[in-house]
Parts: C-alpha cells; structure tokens; sequence
C-alpha cells in the first residue's frame, strides 16, 4: 500500500508538472507515450497466451493513431486534406490492410486468424479508445485550456475510483462483485470508489470552473463521475480477464505497487470515448 500510494503521488507530479509546463501538447505526449507502453504490455501478454502479434508495427500504428488527433495542434497550417486523411479511424483502417496482407504469407497456419484478430484488436481496445483524450485536450478555448482541465478531470475521476474503491473494500468490503475475475473486488468498495470519484469530480469542477463550460457545475460534474467511474471499474476487470488467460498478476513491473503501464491505463481505455461524447455535448 505504501509504495501503490508513493508511486501514485510521484505520477501525479511528473503528470501535473509535464502540462503545467507544456500545455495540451505535453498531454498529448504524454498520452501518445502511456497509449504505447500500454499496446506493448497488452502484445507481451498475447505472447504469454502462446500467440503472435505484429507487435512492432502494431505499435508503430499505435502512436499514429493516438497522435493523429493533435496534427492541427503542432501543425496549424497543415492542408485541411490531410488532416482528414489522416484520422484514428483512418489508420485503423490502413493497419487492417496491411496486417490481412502479411499474414498471407507470415505465421504458421493454424495461428493466422488468431494472429489477425488480437494484434488488430490490440489497436482497437488500446490506442483507439485513448486517442479520446488526445481529442479532450483539443476541446473548447486553447486560451482557458478548457479541454487539459476536462482530461484532467476523467483522468481523476477513472483513477479516483480505482483509489475509493481499494480504500473502502480494505475497510468494509464483504460481498464479492467478481470473485471469478478479480477475487478483491467488493460491491462495497465499487459503491466507496463511485463516491470518491463523484467527490474528486465536484472538487476539480470548482476549483477550475474559470477554465470549464458554464454547464458543467460541481453538481453536473459528481453525476458525470459516476458513469465514467463505473466504466472505469469494468475496464480494470477487462484487463483482470486478459491478465488471468496470460496467467499473470500484473502486466508487468515498471511502476513500483502499481504493475506495468497496463494496470495504470486500464481504467481509462472504456472511459475516454464516452467521457468525449459527455464533454462534446456541453
């Protein structure tokens, strides 16, 4: 618990003094950087299954498709053309194509559908689903960095629920919500994890609420919390089923009392896209 906390302090730090330094563009690294570690753990652990994926064009594809949405932050002047050439969806697309022709004549035979689906899927679930941060960040007025405040925010809110929950299942937690797929997990601490997100949401709304859309009050913000908190819930027992068919605890060991970048990221992969849609909408 002690290192879980201290290396949570010590991200939090490198993350907020990262864009508080650089802005939406040292987010966008930042996101491009977690979207690929994390597609190199998830390729690491297909291995582990006895599969094998494309995994350094996989990866290649990876931060494209994560960075993509940022072109016009780098690249103002960029043809509009190719900004809509180059897109997430764009490059998955690209990826599909080129992975379909190596397998053709790449894999053993009885493997190559296998090798076709998770090293796409791969894609899908990972950098696809994170570039939606990359595209909060580019949301609203540069100037009042509205859409670093709202990534800020889902990244809070997804984590906060992975701290509300540990906290209250250590001091409560009795009743097993997924005892197949993740034996520590309570209903307790997932109800403890929804409140602490709500509570960290409100909190962020008003402290910033000079930078965020008038809509979006500490009231609007607690109840946003709890969809994307309970999203995040799921995505961290997606990444428990993945972990058990590798027959691993942790996806790998970067991150002292966390794991790998897998077991920090996961929380974001189902919460990115609908926190995008919720933002979008304000």
């Amino acid at each position: 618990m002690a290192k879980r906390t201290f290396s949570t302090i010590i991200l939090w730090t490198l993350v907020l003094g990262c864009i508080g330094v650089f802005g939406p563009r040292g987010g966008v690294w930042l996101v491009t950087v977690i979207s690929v570690l994390t597609l190199r753990e998830f390729y690491q652990m297909l291995k582990r299954m006895g599969l094998d994926p494309f995994d350094r064009l996989g990866l290649t594809f990876g931060a494209l498709i994560t960075f993509a949405p940022a072109l016009p932050l780098y690249w103002p002047d960029l043809d509009q053309h190719v900004t809509v050439l180059v897109t997430p969806a764009n490059l998955l697309a690209l990826a599909v194509v080129v992975f379909a022709l190596r397998i053709l004549g790449e894999r053993e035979p009885q493997n190559r559908v296998e090798t076709l689906a998770w090293t796409v899927f791969g894609l899908v679930y990972v950098p696809f689903m994170l570039q939606f941060i990359v595209q909060i960040l580019l949301l609203g007025h540069p100037q009042a960095n509205t859409g670093l405040v709202l990534a800020i925010w889902l990244v809070a809110v997804s984590k906060g629920c992975d701290m509300g929950a540990l906290l209250t299942g250590l001091a409560i937690g009795r009743h097993k919500m997924a005892p197949v797929i993740s034996p520590k997990k309570t209903w307790e601490g997932f109800a403890g994890g929804l409140l602490f997100s709500a509570a960290v949401g409100a909190a962020i709304a008003h402290a910033w609420a000079a930078s965020l859309p008038a809509a979006f009050t500490p009231v609007v913000a607690a109840l946003a919390a709890l969809p994307i908190a309970a999203l995040a819930a799921v995505s961290d027992l997606v990444e428990s089923i993945i972990k058990r068919r590798a027959d691993t605890k942790d996806s790998g060991a970067t991150i002292p009392g966390i794991g790998g970048v897998f077991d920090l990221s996961d929380s974001l992969i189902l919460a990115a896209p609908v926190g995008y849609l919720l933002f979008s909408l304000l």
